[in-house]
């Protein structure tokens, strides 16, 4: 499948293709395991061992073989079904989560890059243009992280600078214009904080940004495909719909952030994490998102393709949803969706 999505798209984006072969190359030399995670690599690497010795030997040993892929199986489901905060977001962290530019590949055809603030400057953490997403044409933008140092420099390692969020409302307007449903797809630290982005007026770009997609015509699905933190994550949110991926997180402020402003110690993030309901299931229950999209088990970087096909399902359904509705019904819809955040009552 995602030899065909690159041949699709060949010659509309190279970086597309350059990352699916660093993908490829990955998966042949293994996935990195988290701390929390070496329970499970010490039964991998007892099944490789069987394995080894039955081809050696000649020996039958599927069935011992069968008994701990079963064991291994029911330990990732339970791991995995009661993560703690902290430790999905270590998951949404992964260096091999699949990125914006994977998931063009795995959910698009036709994707065509539109480039450029129209000011002079290109931020690459920010990339965007019009694709088709199963029969029906979309404008998608989303931010990127690299998968190596190289492309983490380019990438700006996911932190879009002012001119990121003045390129992605110049496409949401191209979009608006032409009737274009918008998708995004977000996973950011943050916005940069360096001095040259606030010159360049940081702060007043994302808040450009809030207003103007509050009053786009056409429907906004957003998506958290892994960290969606403050203003940065925000800056592309402003949603009739906002979907958060299993192990991804929304939160205000980085764990770390918190903790070092609430107890003065970073080390206390998974106390943070715990306090500032980052997790979809907390996100549903404020009304902060709309769903969560379910991942494969380990996570998405463990099945690219499955978690494509899951994602760009759930786009589809969304599209759908909205499809129908007038443009002043989604300005109302989206203007609600965001009224109702934070309300826990009616005042007597």
């Amino acid at each position: 499948m995602q030899k065909k999505r690159a041949k699709r798209n060949s010659g509309k984006n190279l970086k597309i293709t350059q990352t699916l072969i660093f993908k490829d190359t990955f998966r042949t030399v293994g996935i990195m395991k988290l701390d929390f995670e070496k329970p499970i690599t010490k039964i991998e690497e007892k099944i490789e061992e069987l394995k080894k010795m039955s081809e050696e030997s000649g020996m039958d040993l599927s069935k011992e073989i069968e008994v701990f892929e079963q064991q291994s199986h029911e330990y990732k489901k339970e791991l995995y079904e009661n993560l703690k905060p902290v430790q999905k977001l270590q998951i949404a962290r992964h260096p091999n989560r699949p990125n914006f530019l994977d998931y063009i590949n795995l959910m698009t055809t036709d994707f065509v890059e539109m480039h450029g603030d129209r000011e002079g400057t290109d931020d690459r953490a920010i990339i965007g243009g019009v694709a088709k997403i199963g029969d029906k044409p979309v404008m998608i933008v989303g931010t990127v992280k690299g998968k190596s140092t190289k492309e983490n420099l380019e990438y700006n390692f996911g932190m879009p600078q002012p001119e990121g969020y003045r390129k992605a409302l110049r496409l949401f307007e191209h979009a608006n214009r032409f009737g274009l449903p918008i998708v995004t797809l977000i996973d950011t630290p943050g916005a940069y904080p360096g001095i040259k982005a606030e010159e360049h007026g940081q702060g007043i770009a994302i808040a450009v940004n809030l207003k103007e997609m509050a009053k786009l015509d056409v429907p906004v699905i957003a998506v958290i495909t892994g960290e969606g933190c403050s203003g940065g994550a925000l800056g592309l949110a402003v949603a009739n719909k906002v979907l958060v991926l299993e192990h991804a997180y929304y939160t205000v402020i980085s764990p770390e952030g918190c903790a070092s402003i609430l107890w003065r110690d970073a080390a206390k993030a998974s106390d943070a994490a715990d306090a500032l309901k980052i997790t979809g299931p907390d996100l549903l229950k404020f009304n902060i998102i709309d769903g969560v999209v379910k991942e494969p088990l380990g996570g998405a970087h463990y099945d690219y393709e499955a978690m494509g096909e899951e994602l760009k399902k759930e786009i589809l359904n969304a599209l759908d949803e909205y499809k129908n509705m007038s443009a002043q019904q989604l300005k109302d819809d989206r203007y609600n969706k965001f009224r109702r955040m934070g309300v826990f009552g009616t005042a007597q």
